[in-house]
C-alpha cells in the first residue's frame, strides 16, 4: 500500500515539475520548438500566428479534426511559453494584460472543445477566438 501511495505522489510531482502540456500534449512542444524566436516574446508572437492559422483553418469543420488538435496543442504550447518571458517584462502591466486576453483565450477555447462537433456554434468560437488572439498579439506587440 505505501508503494502505491509513494507512486501516486511520485507521479504528481513529475506531471505538476515538468509542465503538465508537454506530458499530456508532447506536441505542443514541437510546435513550441518550431516558433523560438530570438526572445521570448517573439516566440509567443510566432505562436499566435500559428494559433489565428490553426484557428481559420478549423473553421467549417467538425469533431476533433487535424486542424483543431493542431490548435489545441499550439495553445499548450503558448501556454507555457507565456510564462517564460524575461522577469523584467512579467512586472509590466503590458504583460498582466497579455496573461488576461490568455485567460479569456482559455474560455473560449472550452467553449470551442464544448461545440467542436456542433456548427454554427464552432465556427462562432473560433472567429472570437481568431479576435482575441488579434488583440493579444497588438499587446504583444506592445511587450515587445
Amino acid at each position: 500500500m505505501k508503494q502505491i501511495a509513494a507512486l501516486v505522489v511520485t507521479a504528481a510531482l513529475m506531471t505538476g515539475l515538468s509542465g503538465c502540456s508537454y506530458m499530456f500534449y508532447p506536441r505542443a512542444d514541437d510546435y513550441a520548438a518550431k516558433a523560438k524566436g530570438t526572445t521570448s516574446v517573439e516566440t509567443v508572437l510566432n505562436l499566435t500566428a500559428m494559433m489565428e492559422a490553426s484557428a481559420e483553418a478549423a473553421k467549417g469543420g467538425t469533431g476533433k479534426d487535424q486542424s483543431l488538435d493542431d490548435l489545441h496543442n499550439q495553445f499548450h504550447a503558448f501556454d507555457n511559453t507565456l510564462c517564460c518571458v524575461e522577469e523584467a517584462k512579467r512586472e509590466t502591466s503590458t504583460y498582466a494584460l497579455a496573461v488576461t486576453h490568455n485567460k479569456e483565450l482559455w474560455v473560449i477555447f472550452k467553449r470551442i472543445w464544448k461545440f467542436k462537433d456542433t456548427q454554427p456554434q464552432r465556427d462562432e468560437h473560433l472567429a472570437l477566438f481568431q479576435t482575441e488572439v488579434q488583440e493579444l498579439r497588438a499587446t504583444l506587440e506592445a511587450l515587445r
